[in-house]
């Protein structure tokens, strides 16, 4: 019994194998007919058989043909692809293309229709050219027959190439395995003008076969220069496009810059001690910064000494803290723009303005109602932004990025390294022009925008080079010829922020002012020994510091010009009166000299970064700005392939 039941298995295991062998998903046949012509055009029509079981190959199967080519330099270049015809089992076949990275998706069959099960035989036929590698002694067809992205085992793999009419090969080769692999499991036969290739064992999910043919030098007509240069322009056409553009836009915005942009002859500066034409601290602070920076807080901080040390107002020092207290003295005198803002502001606030966390929105409120004051006053009077020629150049600029996007036929792979440089060349040219600021208090104009434009040329050229090989190594996805892209397309952004900082320019008047400006900061920073041999200048005094304290505050010198009063203090300290100095407009600790300085000098240098930190948090969005989905299409790339769907 137990020997008849042994058998009986036997049987029924000899029975089902067959069944189960034949429902594995399989190629059992693939084979390509390349009839290459004399002007190097391959005609190819691909015949698959195929075991269809509804598993990955349901509606049809689809094939992945690259579109670009590695000439004889090495170099990538982009084929010419003409899909001719799709069949099934004898019958023209529906199909779809769809682009994927670096290359064409052929889907046969419909959405809809599902293919019965068994064995079918797909053929596709298309048309490609640039394939044939030109060298100086020989020419070459390197065919990838079946791409190595096949997820289903290729049982045979065979190729018959058809050269031009007399013309003999002159050694063949053959590859087979995954990518890379140089195996020899096929064979090679040539019978008058066809060669017969074809594998000699299964090939596993992921291995191809790959085909050699060494020809004579002259079998394939070499291509025209023309055809060079047209071939040409159509691998470099992003660059073209990305480098016209960038030409473009820096010639426009030099023509602007020459036009608008640049700044008027300055004339001879000389120290002052006192503001060109009795201007307000406020408004040195914004015709020094060519308009408000730090949103202004520093403008009103010194606007807030200003009234303080004119006796308007009174300033308390409580360290978490600053009040601002409304005195009621010359409410009829006739006060600077923004500082009888400021002080309608006190009043608004019941006389006592409190300057922190908790009175923030009042704070935030005091500073919209100073900015806005000083600007319907005073905009376009002393500096132009030339805001409409920025708008005319990113115009231009983003006219030339979407027709790079448009007709540069960007792989996916090389989207995300173009964008990489814009964000490279903002934060290179926002450095550049930090740094190029820096130099102004003892550099000319000339030499400060020559700063920037170099600083920033360099700067931006090495972190691209870096950017890209860093991308090279970590990505595999740009080489040395992607470079030049990289730095047009970065370069179109440098060039739009560089110039959003250098197309302003003073007025006239304005730069008469700053000329008086400059004059005012250098006379407050100043040795002592140098400020004294000027001719005519004041002598030091509590009421000489204290109203030129405000315009310290409003150009960034406070320290200096106190510690120059501090010093004063210092040597009159035999007298009781300066020794005992105690402004009334300012009530915190108590100081004597020596460290007058450290005390008003930090508080009226601090006044702003107070201001600033009582402000109520920026509103938190509500919710991520990124969703599900997205992503690149998968598959294809390589050396091609194909599967189910």
């Amino acid at each position: 019994m137990k020997r008849f039941s042994a058998a009986l298995a036997l049987v029924l295991l000899a029975l089902v194998w067959p069944l189960t062998a034949a429902a594995q998903e399989i190629i059992s046949s693939f084979h390509s007919v390349i009839d290459l012509a004399k002007d190097g055009t391959l005609t190819v029509t691909e015949t698959i058989t195929a075991n269809v079981e509804g598993n990955q190959i349901r509606r049809g199967i689809y094939r992945d043909f690259p579109l670009t080519f590695a000439d004889a330099h090495g170099r990538r270049s982009k084929v010419d692809f003409n899909l001719v015809s799709v069949e099934r089992d004898g019958e023209e076949e529906s199909y779809r293309t769809e682009s994927i990275n670096g290359g064409i998706r052929i889907l046969t069959g419909e959405a809809d229709v599902f293919l019965p099960r068994g064995e079918h035989t797909f053929q596709i036929t298309y048309e490609t050219s640039r394939q044939i590698r030109f060298f100086d002694d020989h020419e070459e067809l390197y065919w990838n027959v079946t791409g190595t992205e096949w997820p289903f085992p290729i049982e045979e793999a065979s190729a018959t190439v058809t050269l031009p009419e007399g013309v003999k090969s002159e050694a063949l080769d053959v590859f087979t395995g995954g990518y890379g692999a140089t195996g020899k499991d096929a064979r090679a036969v040539e019978e008058g003008d066809e060669i017969f290739f074809a594998t000699t064992r299964r090939l596993r999910p992921q291995e191809g076969l790959t085909i050699a043919v060494k020809l004579p030098k002259g079998s394939i007509d070499s291509p025209s220069t023309s055809q060079e240069n047209v071939w040409w322009l159509r691998d470099h056409l992003a660059l073209v496009i990305a480098g016209a553009g960038l030409v473009l836009v820096a010639l426009y915005y030099g023509r602007a810059w020459v036009r608008v942009g640049r700044d008027p002859a300055r004339g001879v500066m000389v120290p002052r001690w006192d503001a060109p034409d009795g201007i307000s601290p406020a408004l040195v602070n914004y015709i020094d910064n060519k308009g408000f920076a730090g949103e202004g807080w520093t403008a009103l901080s010194a606007a807030a000494l200003n009234l303080a040390v004119k006796g308007h107002v009174v300033l308390d020092d409580l360290k978490k803290a600053i009040v601002i207290t409304a005195t009621g003295k010359g409410e009829a005198e006739k006060l600077p723009t923004g500082e009888a803002t400021l002080l309608k502001a006190i009043g608004a606030a019941g006389g006592k303005l409190t300057i922190d966390r908790a009175n923030g929105k009042q704070v935030e409120a005091a500073g919209s109602a100073f900015r806005s004051s000083m600007e319907r006053e005073h905009r376009g009077k002393y500096y132009r932004a030339n805001t409409a020629y920025i708008i005319g150049g990113v115009l231009l600029s983003v006219l030339a990025l979407a027709a790079l996007f448009i007709f540069g036929e960007l792989s996916e792979e090389s989207i995300p390294l173009v964008i990489v440089p814009v964000f490279i060349a903002f934060f290179v040219s926002i450095f550049a022009v930090s740094f190029g600021k820096s130099l102004r208090r003892g550099s000319s104009l000339a030499r400060r925008i020559m700063s920037i434009v170099v600083l920033a040329f360099f700067a931006f050229v090495f972190l691209t080079i870096f950017s890209g090989v860093l991308a090279a190594i970590v990505f595999s996805a740009a080489g040395a010829d992607d470079l030049p892209l990289l730095f047009a397309v970065g370069g179109i952004v440098l060039v739009n922020v560089l110039f959003f900082f250098l197309m302003g320019a003073p007025t006239p008047l304005g730069t008469r002012m700053m000329d008086g400006i400059d004059g005012l900061r250098q006379y407050m920073t100043l040795a002592e020994k140098d400020r004294m041999n000027l001719q005519g200048v004041p002598e030091m005094s509590p009421r000489h510091f204290e109203t030129l304290l405000p315009y310290a505050v409003a150009l960034g010198v406070e320290k200096p010009w106190t510690e120059t009063f501090d010093r004063w203090l210092l040597a009159a300290s035999a007298g009781a009166a300066a020794a005992a100095y105690q402004p009334s407009w300012y009530h915190g600790d108590s100081f004597g000299p020596g460290s007058f300085g450290d005390r008003i000098g930090g508080f009226a240098g601090s006044m702003a970064d107070t201001m600033t930190s009582s402000l109520p948090p920026p509103p938190k969005s509500s919710s991520s700005g990124f969703s599900s989905g997205g992503g690149f299409s998968g598959g294809g790339g390589g050396g091609g392939g194909g599967g189910g769907w």
